[in-house]
């Protein structure tokens, strides 16, 4: 096991006052989460920049399965994830939020399909787990744990109860020939 429930929780309370110490206009912050992983993620986040700023952070959901530029190659059309943005991002200080970032397509994809809901002041990334393998020049601007690890490869956020509501954990598994 990569992290535990309380070193994933510890991170992310790390993460929500690196968060409210780098964003100048705190009122203006803008979570969008990036499913699955980045979902819960996203709300323990806003939860942890409530407590410390007292400000209700809105928390969207954006899907970026049309957007990635490797479909074709996946051989398999992936299904579609929700989207529930509860506003547009015009001059927000967005923050994406992922579970595991590896060669920066989700990323990109997700900033594609971000700017379908307006322009933003600032787009920053939030990975709990940074694996490096980037094949697009895309920076973590917060990072829960980096963790090297072999290309084939995958790392998951995973529930301990079966989803991702209950306790979570990061663990990596052997190769299934997909990319993680």
């Amino acid at each position: 096991m990569v992290l535990d429930d309380v070193a994933i929780r510890r991170a992310l309370v790390r993460i929500a006052h690196e968060v409210v110490e780098r964003t100048e206009t705190l009122p203006e912050l803008y979570l969008v989460a990036i499913p699955n992983g980045g979902v819960p993620l996203a709300r323990i986040i806003a939860a942890q920049v409530r407590a410390i700023s007292g400000l209700e952070v809105p928390v969207g959901i954006l899907d970026t399965t049309l957007y990635r530029d490797d479909l074709t190659a996946r051989g398999v059309r992936p299904p579609l994830r929700r989207t529930e943005m509860p506003s547009a991002v015009d001059d927000r200080a967005v923050v994406l939020v992922d579970d595991v970032v590896s060669t920066g397509r989700t990323i990109r994809a997700a900033m594609d399909a971000l700017m379908d809901f307006g322009r933003p002041r600032s787009v920053q990334v939030i990975g709990l787990v940074d694996r490096g393998h980037r094949e697009l020049p895309i920076k973590i601007d917060f990072v829960g744990k980096n963790v090297p690890t072999q290309r084939e490869e995958r790392v998951v956020l995973r529930g301990l109860s079966g989803d991702l509501e209950g306790p979570l954990e990061v663990v990596i598994l052997e190769s299934d020939g997909g990319a993680a």
